[in-house]
């Protein structure tokens, strides 16, 4: 089987240990996630199959929006409800306006420094793994986007917000950063990924729902078709001489190209191609120099 699987991850479990999962009950062995989610963390996690496997990056890339509870007064070593508490502060004076204002901050273009409990690698080694021996690494900032910002729900000193964002952006940094910006500290407490690109919480399967469906015998129903995930992106129609081109791994030039479907709000840095007969052949990148499409992964 080849697709996606929109997966409702459950509290307590890795992404690897669901990953693992699927392929236990599918009997898939090609299989991945796309967007690791905390242990503690829930909702919305894609594991790719078969050759679904081959556009994880591309189902990265797209936005994320999450439900995120944030207490105030508390800060944690690793930013979330699972790290000793190394600081308390005094949250009484914060109300509903200066939460407001310091959410301001984070909208837009931001820059954030990644947590020493991340799976980013130094020399090889998780930051995890080395945050647990007391190593501390300097970490560079990155930059992110959030798209989205809303305070959805305001019970002291809890704060429920609604965020969508690009990818690479750390929730848990977020928080932390919160805090630190109303000067009260802040650590998650709760995390629910509602979406990852098209694919919605409403729509996740439970691993239960998928145990249950594999017995009978129709767990397929399941199975995103590959291109579907990626309707969030912008999509072009070519020739037969645009598709010789892309087996070839061709620049993909104007004069191949029969129309386009430019997505106004698309985020991305690729687009879909399809075939005059609607066959999906995979993923171009535009040539930022000159209009024309490199292809990224062919699928002819």
């Amino acid at each position: 089987m080849d697709g996606i699987l929109n997966i409702n991850k459950p509290p307590g479990k890795t992404s690897f240990v669901v990953v693992a999962t699927v392929k236990r009950l599918t009997g898939d062995r090609r299989a991945g996630h796309a967007g690791t989610l905390d242990p503690d963390a829930t909702g919305v996690l894609p594991v790719c199959l078969g050759q679904g496997t081959r556009i994880v990056e591309f189902l990265m890339d797209t936005t994320k929006t999450y439900r995120a509870a944030i207490e105030l007064g508390k800060a944690t070593e690793t930013y979330d409800g699972s790290g000793k508490i190394i600081y308390q502060g005094d949250a009484s004076g914060i109300d509903i306006d200066k939460v407001e204002q310091a959410l301001e901050r984070f909208r837009g273009d931001i820059e954030q420094t990644p947590p020493m409990y991340s799976a980013l690698k130094h020399k090889g080694q998780p930051l995890y793994e080395l945050a647990r021996a007391g190593v501390n690494i300097e970490r560079k900032s990155r930059a992110v986007k959030i798209y989205r910002l809303e305070l959805v729900d305001w019970q002291p000193p809890l704060v429920t917000l609604e965020i969508e964002c690009s990818k690479g952006t750390y929730v848990r940094s977020l928080a932390n950063d919160f805090g630190e910006a109303l000067g009260c500290g802040a650590y998650l407490k709760d995390l629910t990924r509602t979406r990852c690109g098209i694919l919605d919480i409403v729509d996740a399967v439970s691993l239960p729902q998928l145990e249950e469906s594999v017995k009978l015998g129709d767990w397929y129903k399941y199975l995103h078709p590959i291109d579907s995930v990626l309707q969030d992106f912008s999509k072009i129609v070519i020739n037969e001489v645009g598709e010789q081109a892309m087996r070839t791994g061709s620049l993909i030039s104007p004069e191949y190209v029969d129309s386009r479907d430019i997505k106004e709000n698309s985020h991305h840095r690729y687009c879909r191609a399809y075939s005059r007969d609607g066959r999906f052949l995979g993923m171009l990148q535009p040539v930022p120099d000159r209009e024309a499409w490199q292809p990224k992964k062919v699928f002819i």
